[in-house]
């Protein structure tokens, strides 16, 4: 005896064969891209733990769970299948990740790490399956820990929109850098009221707001504009109002009042802003469907795909994923060599080495530094100027030779940057303070084939040497000194330093033991 199934219902038993194939395919692709890339996929799941900044990104994975099965019903009818262009974006991940790697940059890893999660998507589902996704897909990449670069910019608009207020009430204000001197006392827009916090959490709120309630691509975007704005606005109010406060009561009072509504209150009022702004806006209904799945799937869908196939299209995918580490693994290793484990530093003419007296009130930091050598000098004329240098052997994750908290004001030293002045050739210059004293730091970095004092040629130069090979060591050489009474530019005292100093290239290369 026989038994035959309704056409509808063999179709569909088909359809969920179909689907468990190709689902099985992308979860092992997933599983291999993940455990080739578990560092940084490590690295991000400590971030979000970790840092205040991005703990909203621990909902991003639920949220795109969520995302995903609401478009379940609009998904079944669909037919996958392997879409060899899926291959292309992983293939652009792993680049991605190789210049991430090489440039010592972690967003580029990270971001490279969920594109090629997004590539594996549409290799394993296919183009049609692909479209209904597009939402989640692109929320993935809120997984990506961005934003702390907008840190020093957020500081010194905020700082600038506190003047702009207190002005307008009449409260006599003078801005030097992220600090703020009023009658009532001394501000630092410091890097927790920069306001980056809220603006990041904002804006990957403003997109899922704008997928979930508006059908009008124009609404979406004007909505998503109000998600920046209105975080950047309220957190300089914000910043203004502790200021205000503390002119009207007293410092303590207003650091108080700022620590009870600076946080989830304040995010609150935010979010009530922003709805309040674009709730009579709102033009998808509760029950409107995400897509329609005749407008994607072909009219005559293609057949199955056998077995093979599939493994196939999964191990290209694996292999050009480990290509990327494969290449950089060999690169990195030719050109490494190990810093000189004694090394004594350089006596200019006209200047004397003297004893730095302990504790040490400025050193750089250079977390992973290989070797980090400091020395204090002495001329006839009484002047003293610190030479401080950072050898690392090689660049790599958190031995970085710029990045977030490196260089001459390191976190929780005591030391916060004001402004920058005249570069001397080749170099930058930094104007720091720490309890009223200013300092100033001429920084070069010796990296490759260059001397330089811009952070981005520092990337761009690691990049190539991390690429097609060449010397992986990386030098910073500071020369700093400190401000004397009456507020007068040590900058003088610097330059005869380096005048004497020679080529500051050559003994960058000899502290990294003559390469």
């Amino acid at each position: 005896m026989t038994a035959a199934l309704p056409a509808g219902d063999a179709v569909a038993s088909r359809q969920d064969r179909a689907w468990r194939g190709h689902l099985l395919l992308l979860g092992l692709i997933a599983a291999g891209i993940l455990l080739l890339f578990r560092r940084d996929a490590a690295d991000m799941a400590g971030i979000w733990l970790e840092s205040s900044t991005f703990n909203h990104c621990l909902l991003i994975p639920p949220i795109i769970a969520w995302l995903v099965w609401q478009r379940l019903p609009e998904l079944r009818p669909l037919s996958p299948r392997p879409w060899l262009p899926g291959l292309a974006v992983v293939g652009a991940g792993g680049v991605l990740w190789l210049l991430g790697e090489a440039g010592g940059v972690a967003l580029l890893r990270h971001a490279a790490l969920i594109v090629m999660l997004q590539g594996a998507v549409a290799l394993s589902l296919g183009s049609v399956a692909t479209r209904g996704l597009a939402f989640p897909l692109f929320y993935a990449l809120f997984l990506v820990p961005f934003g702390e670069e907008l840190v020093p910019p957020m500081q010194m608009l905020t700082a600038h929109m506190c003047m702009a207020l207190l002005g307008l009430v009449g409260i006599p204000a003078h801005l030097e850098g992220v600090f703020i001197s009023t009658p009532a006392g001394l501000f630092e827009v410091a890097e927790a009221c920069s306001g980056v916090k809220f603006l990041v959490a904002m804006v990957a709120y403003g997109a899922l707001v704008a997928n979930l309630c508006f059908r009008s691509n124009r609404r979406r975007l004007l909505f998503m504009v109000a998600a920046v704005v209105i975080p950047v606005l309220t957190n300089g109010i914000r910043a203004w109002g502790t200021i205000a406060i503390a002119s009207l009561t007293s410092i303590a009072f207003a650091e108080g009042f700022d620590h009870v509504v600076y946080g989830w209150i304040f995010f609150a009022i935010v979010i009530a802003l922003l709805m309040a702004a674009g709730w009579r806006f709102f033009d998808r209904g509760p029950g409107d469907a995400w897509f329609e799945p005749a407008r994607l799937q072909p009219a005559r869908p293609e057949g199955t795909v056998s077995a093979s196939a599939l493994g196939a299209a999964g191990l290209a995918a694996l292999l050009l994923a480990a290509s990327p580490q494969i290449w950089s693994d060999r690169i990195a290793a030719g050109g490494t060599r190990p810093v000189p484990q004694h090394w004594s530093m350089p006596v200019p003419t006209g200047w004397q080495q003297v004893r730095i007296e302990k504790p040490v009130r400025w050193q750089p930091h250079f977390a992973g530094a290989d070797r980090l050598h400091l020395a204090r000098y002495r001329n006839s004329g009484g002047h003293d100027v610190d030479l401080a240098i950072a050898v690392f052997a090689g660049q790599g994750e958190g031995r970085e030779l710029v990045g977030f908290g490196q260089g001459a004001a390191g976190p929780e030293s005591g030391w916060t940057w004001i402004g920058n002045g005249p570069p001397p050739p080749g170099g930058r210059l930094d104007r720091i303070v720490s309890s009223g004293t200013v300092r100033e730091v001429a920084t070069f970095y010796r990296v490759g084939g260059i001397l330089t004092g811009r952070p981005v040629s520092v990337k761009v130069e690691t990049m190539k040497t991390r690429l097609f090979g060449g010397p992986q060591r990386a030098v910073a050489v500071l020369v700093s000194a400190e401000a004397s009474a009456g507020d007068s530019s040590p900058r003088p005292a610097i330059d005869a330093f380096l005048a004497t100093l020679g080529p500051v290239d050559r003994l960058a290369d000899s502290a990294a033991g003559g390469h």
